[in-house]
């Protein structure tokens, strides 16, 4: 009876009392034919679309290999083809150039498919009808997760593209201290600071048609304000129309009584009380602050309103300057006519700064109100 060779490997396999005086040169045939099989690498360069891949009958062949490697310069989608009824594993390494794909695929069946851009490995297995791919992570390569779960990742990257939007799937976002959102120039966005044991926090929500989103204060206190903050002088711009249904507004609050030169800071409030009665006749100066001019912080059509509140007896404002300086200053008292003396009680002098040309030049609406 002569011998049958196997279906997988193509090993011979002899029968009892065959291949007499050769028997031992046929065994250690097969033995090669395993070493391949288990440990063989070949690379094969592909010039075609379509390669077939050889398994011979007792013969070294590149189908039989471990580890195969391809290699070449594709200019076209391309397929590796090997015989069906084959069951066997490789390990597949794509190192062709040019953005096409390359399939393997065992004839008539399914193919494993490396993408247009995926120059990575694989391991791919023959089932004797199609080449499955075990979807086996490449860690060094992109890949393409799909129905993935990832348990405590860490991502060592720059940046981290997606394919599609990206859904928390109930769960949040932690973000470091003092680390946020970036655009996609890398330009920071959002920065999120944390306190720690924090309570309290902010909700953000979209609306539906004939609705406004809610920025709203959230947290477990029963009270929670909301606090904007600018940076220096800079400040918080409504661009277009503001709607107000309550306001509180700081009172900076002095014991000590008016005479002589007044700084009235803009920048520590609009609203200054002075409780001790007024021992003489003052100027009241406007400014940012001690360090801030009235100039820099205001762009010519700006205006900045304040109330500086006197205990008095005689005693009252003789002037209002700028920055120190009543150059380029239009003061104009409600009634045509500046006040003349103080009251008894509180004289409230409210006044409207209007910038009105970058030398600077500015005109104040000022008044002098008694309560008693």
């Amino acid at each position: 009876m002569a011998s049958s060779y196997s279906t997988d490997l193509k090993l011979e396999l002899m029968v009892t009392g065959e291949n007499s005086g050769t028997w031992g040169d046929k065994t250690n045939t097969n033995l090669n034919l395993i070493q391949q099989a288990i440990a063989g690498f070949e690379s094969i360069a592909i010039t075609s679309t379509n390669t077939t891949l050889a398994m011979t009958d007792a013969t070294i062949s590149n189908a039989r290999n471990a580890v195969l490697q391809f290699t070449g310069a594709i200019t076209a989608n391309c397929t590796v083809f090997v015989a069906s009824g084959i069951e066997k594993t490789y390990i597949v390494e794509n190192g062709t150039s040019g953005a096409f794909t390359l399939a393997l695929n065992q004839v008539g069946g399914a193919s494993a498919i490396f993408g247009a851009t995926d120059k990575t490995s694989k391991i791919i297995y023959l089932n004797g009808t199609d080449a499955v791919d075990l979807g086996i992570v490449n860690l060094t390569n992109p890949v393409t997760l799909t129905n993935k779960t990832l348990t405590s990742p860490t991502l060592n990257t720059a940046t981290l593209s997606l394919g599609a939007s990206l859904d928390t799937n109930g769960f949040d976002i932690a973000f470091d201290n003092a680390t946020g959102i970036d655009d996609d120039s890398g330009n920071q966005q959002i920065i999120f600071t944390k306190t720690a044991s924090a309570v309290n926090e902010v909700t953000l929500a979209n609306a539906a048609t004939g609705n406004n989103p809610n920025f709203t204060a959230s947290g477990d206190d029963a009270d929670v304000g909301i606090n904007f903050t600018p940076k220096g002088t800079g400040a918080i711009t409504f661009n277009g129309m503001g709607k107000i249904e309550e306001l509180k507004e700081k009172v900076n609050i002095y014991t000590t009584a008016t005479t002589g030169t007044m700084n009235f800071d803009f920048l520590d409030g609009a609203v200054e009380y002075h409780t001790g009665t007024a021992t003489g006749q003052f100027t009241l100066n406007l400014r940012g602050s001690s360090s801030t001019t009235l100039n820099t912080l205001m762009s010519v059509g700006e205006s900045m309103t304040g109330a500086y509140l006197n205990t008095n007896t005689t005693f009252f404002v003789s002037t209002i300057t700028i920055d120190g300086s009543s150059t380029n200053v239009t003061l104009e008292y409600q009634g045509g006519a500046a006040p003349t003396a103080g009251n008894a009680g509180i004289d409230v002098y409210s006044f409207t700064v209007i910038k009105t040309t970058t030398t600077p030049a500015y005109t104040i609406l000022a008044a002098q109100t008694q309560f008693n």
